[in-house]
């Protein structure tokens, strides 16, 4: 078995580069895409199910392109395809002024671009090879995008109209296909790595528990990516403070990156993916309740440290871990499918129609229960994540 130890040619930069742009196209999305959606007219519902259709796409487009990625063995070009094609699709947004033309047009944009992400982590873990814990470092810089764009824009939808959003997102997909071309397919050292068959795999129970949490943990961040900007500017939040609460909370996000390969040595992947599920539970109840505490609101976003953070690294590293050889690819699909997929679009659009009936609080409870139940299904298969 061949295995690459200390690659020196990696091109971080290059790889940071694609981060920065992915990653910045999301925090324009993210706090604002809601807002504009707003600004159309749409209700709550409909921003709910509009929102969960762009998550909705996980679960089949990064199944579909990395079952393409491990059969042909060839990651970037399927990369640069799915961002070429999400910055054509995206391009007929501008016509989408009603909802069946909107959720077209977000279905289409969103099953190429949906496909990138869940390949370039299997790309960034090809090139680093054994150096696998430097993985943090690279991602960082896409969190440092997502924080300059949304500190950017909250400054500039404080003095302009929400409608520019489009125009904006568009040259963002254009960063990240133009970063695509700068990159080089990397080796595959592990490709014919022995591994167990998918199915084998996934029947496991520790394996299918590591799964669910995955899309119980989603599910519950499904009225903070949908609604937490409308709720916060609902309370007299400026659209200013709100960028600056999103940037704060993925400011946390950097540090943690830039210091995880110290914290996996100290505690060690079992007590880390624990506390981000538990923390989760912490931070949704606290939005629930404490909404008219601004200082308290702040404080609360550092929990995206450990909510998101802690858990994605901690996640994608059990996912490289069990799925080996041909495997890679479908793992990290699958990762992403149920994960930011099925648990995001499940929580976005329970949540639209919660917080429309019910409101806010029940709304944010719920989701503070359903990141409880990820904690108790992952502590009850614990042992098998100290790796």
């Amino acid at each position: 078995m061949r295995t690459v130890a200390h690659n020196t040619d990696v091109p971080y930069r290059r790889l940071s580069l694609f981060y920065w742009f992915y990653f910045s196209t999301l925090g324009a999305f993210i706090p604002y895409w809601g807002l504009y959606l707003q600004a159309l007219d749409f209700t709550a519902a409909q921003i709910g199910e509009l929102i969960a259709i762009i998550l909705a796409t996980k679960i089949i487009a990064p199944n579909v392109w990395g079952w393409l990625s491990d059969r042909r063995n060839h990651k970037l070009g399927l990369i640069r395809s799915g961002a070429i094609l999400s910055v054509l699709s995206f391009a007929c947004v501008f016509t989408a002024l009603d909802y069946a033309t909107m959720f077209f047009v977000l279905f289409a944009f969103s099953f190429f671009w949906n496909a990138i992400l869940p390949l370039s982590e299997a790309l960034t873990l090809n090139y680093l090879g054994d150096d696998h814990h430097r993985y943090s470092r690279i991602r960082l810089w896409g969190s440092v995008g997502f924080i300059v764009i949304v500190l950017l824009l909250g400054k500039l939808f404080h003095h302009a109209s929400i409608l520019y959003l489009p125009v904006i997102l568009l040259l963002l997909l254009g960063g990240i296909a133009f970063s695509s071309l700068l990159l080089k397919e990397p080796p595959s050292p592990h490709l014919h790595d022995p591994h167990e068959p998918l199915r084998t795999l996934i029947s496991k129970p520790h394996i299918a528990a590591l799964l669910l949490a995955c899309l119980l943990v989603q599910m519950s961040h499904g009225p903070y990516y949908t609604f937490f900007s409308i709720y916060t500017a609902s309370h007299a939040y400026s659209s200013t403070y709100i960028g600056f609460l999103w940037g704060l909370g993925v400011f946390s996000e950097v540090v943690v990156f830039f210091f995880m390969p110290q914290l996996l040595k100290r505690f060690g992947l079992k007590n880390l993916l624990l506390w981000s599920l538990i923390s989760g539970s912490l931070r949704w109840l606290v939005i629930a309740f404490f909404i008219d505490y601004p200082w308290v609101i702040t404080l609360n976003q550092l929990f995206h440290a450990s909510t998101f953070g802690i858990y994605h690294i901690t996640a994608i590293s059990l996912i490289h871990h069990y799925f080996k050889g041909r495997n890679q690819g479908m793992g990290q699909a699958l990762y992403s499918s149920l994960s930011f997929g099925l648990g995001g679009a499940l929580g976005s659009l329970f949540s639209g129609y919660i917080w429309e009936n019910q409101g806010a609080i029940l709304t944010y409870s719920l989701a503070a229960l359903v990141s409880l139940i990820a904690f108790l299904v992952s502590w009850r298969f614990a042992r098998h994540y100290a790796i």
